[in-house]
């Protein structure tokens, strides 16, 4: 237990010392933070409108601006990613204590996924609301037993709760609660277990159909599957920075619990059989992208870590296995840990550089985003650069500009883009390539070119051009103002 809690200590220390944490969404959420505290002062964003709807995926949005009432918009934000950690790691340990009486596996899995990939890319909402979900998963076992009226109660509470979170943590409550209801389907009979599965999805049955009524969104359209990345998330899955940390860790600890499971000892219980093998069917069958959400099959890995130690059991033979055990488990949450603090300490200067350079636009001026990788999203040749990539949506705050990726979805989130500048904005997407704006520039533009650049250089008032700074590829067209270390800002020169 002691080591446990030194290790959690040190798992939150990288949010304690960044203000600006280095995950990719989080300075993108952190500038929608800034719109969303600002609404209705003299201060607020003129591009941008606040539009509440009944749809989820809220979490950060309703509670980040109550918290800033009391202190500033940039720490209510660090904040609420600290209390979502805190809900990960106690909910995994509530639920471990729940189910099997005492504190064993639950807290070290929670702390060495703690920043995997989904958490360390700025999932914030995801990651409150699956906090919340094993908090739900843990109150509703310890009631499983009890009067019905009283689970219905709470189960209705977190569903409420989950549903505003995150859509797809209420997803993953449901699936869990689901399967533990099948397993001891033969404990009550069938009719019985109907009654069970009944009331559990009630609650959400009722929400998704007065979501319909009140033309409430979950996200956008379109599903992906990227089938060629369900092999490989499993390897990449442990750290969000390094590939091959990742691989390493993560084949380490399958290695790991597979020999433990066939020297037989690691077993899992009836329920946790059941959990498993469907969270396996699902992350095998459930779409990449789903409604517009990103890596959902991903984000079922870190649940499944998060919630299959409260149904296993580990005996090893002796002292010596133990505590090599323990070692093993310490030294990749610790490895991932120094990932995580060598590449956000270095962050706080080029995120302040970042902000510094608002001063050299205009306010309300239109800013549009540049990379010179055009590898895709995300840049797996070098996952370190991924968190600069929505810093430039901070000028929404700092010089009250408009720019095109701020992250504005419907169904997601409850900021739009006015009519004006709504033809130029994108709701979720990265830098434009720096190639693409060159040739569109020389009137070469491809038939595929997104609307929202193809008059670019007549549409916007800044370049900022993400990467290792290059020569200015456009002398004629672009000035520069400022050149750092992972950026270059431009003002753009209007053409006739």
């Amino acid at each position: 237990m002691i080591v446990l809690a030194v290790l959690a200590v040190v798992s939150f220390v990288p949010v304690l010392l960044t203000p600006i944490p280095a995950m990719v969404d989080y300075p993108n959420h952190l500038a929608r933070m800034y719109i969303l505290s600002q609404n209705g002062t003299p201060g607020a964003n003129p591009y941008y409108e606040v539009t509440w709807a009944f749809y989820p995926n809220l979490g950060m949005d309703l509670l980040v601006p109550q918290l800033a009432r009391l202190m500033s918009v940039e720490n209510a934000t660090r904040l609420f990613l600290l209390l979502s950690q805190v809900l990960i790691v106690t909910g995994a340990l509530l639920l471990e204590r729940v189910r099997k009486g005492r504190i064993h596996l639950a807290g070290f899995a929670a702390l060495a996924f703690l920043y995997c990939l989904p958490f360390s890319w700025g999932f914030v909402n995801f990651e409150f609301g699956l906090g919340l979900a094993l908090w739900g998963i843990a109150v509703y076992l310890m009631l499983a037993e009890g009067p019905w009226p009283l689970r219905f109660a709470a189960n209705l509470v977190f569903v409420a709760a989950l549903y505003v979170a995150h859509f797809f943590s209420l997803g993953i409550y449901g699936a869990t609660l689901g399967l533990f209801e099948l397993s001891r389907i033969r404990q009550g009979g069938y009719p019985v277990a109907a009654a069970r599965l009944g009331a559990l999805a009630l609650p959400a049955l009722a929400l998704l159909a007065l979501m319909h009524v009140t033309a409430g969104a979950i996200g956008s359209e379109g599903n992906d599957w990227f089938v060629a990345f369900k092999p490989v998330w499993p390897l990449r899955i442990m750290n969000g920075y390094n590939l091959t940390i990742a691989a390493v860790t993560g084949l380490a600890l399958m290695i790991a619990l597979l020999f433990a499971a066939r020297r037989g000892v690691l077993r899992l219980e009836p329920a946790g059989i059941w959990i498993a093998t469907g969270f396996a069917l699902l992350y095998l069958a459930i779409p990449s992208k789903l409604l517009g959400t990103s890596f959902v099959d991903l984000r079922m890995i870190p649940a499944a870590a998060l919630i299959l130690p409260a149904f296993c059991s580990l005996s090893l033979p002796g002292r010596p296995w133990r505590m090599a055990a323990l070692a093993a488990i310490s030294g990749i949450i610790l490895l991932n840990l120094a990932v995580v603090l060598a590449v956000w300490l270095p962050y706080r200067a080029d995120y302040a550089a970042m902000i510094a350079s608002f001063r050299k636009i205009d306010r309300g001026a239109r800013v549009l985003v540049g990379s010179t990788d055009d590898k895709g999203d995300p840049p797996f040749a070098d996952l370190t650069s991924y968190p600069m990539y929505y810093a430039p949506t901070l000028a929404v705050h700092y010089a009250s500009a408009f720019v095109p990726n701020l992250f504005t979805e419907t169904g997601k989130q409850p900021v739009r883009p006015r009519e004006a500048v709504r033809n130029i904005a994108i709701p979720y997407g990265g830098p434009v390539p720096s190639a693409l704006l060159a040739v569109i520039a020389a009137g070469q533009a491809p038939a595929d070119t997104p609307p929202f650049v193809r008059t670019w250089d007549r549409d916007f008032d800044y370049l900022y051009v993400l990467g290792s700074p290059a020569a200015n590829p456009l002398p004629d067209r672009l000035e520069v103002l400022e050149t750092s270390k992972r950026f270059v800002l431009y003002r753009i020169r209007r053409t006739p």
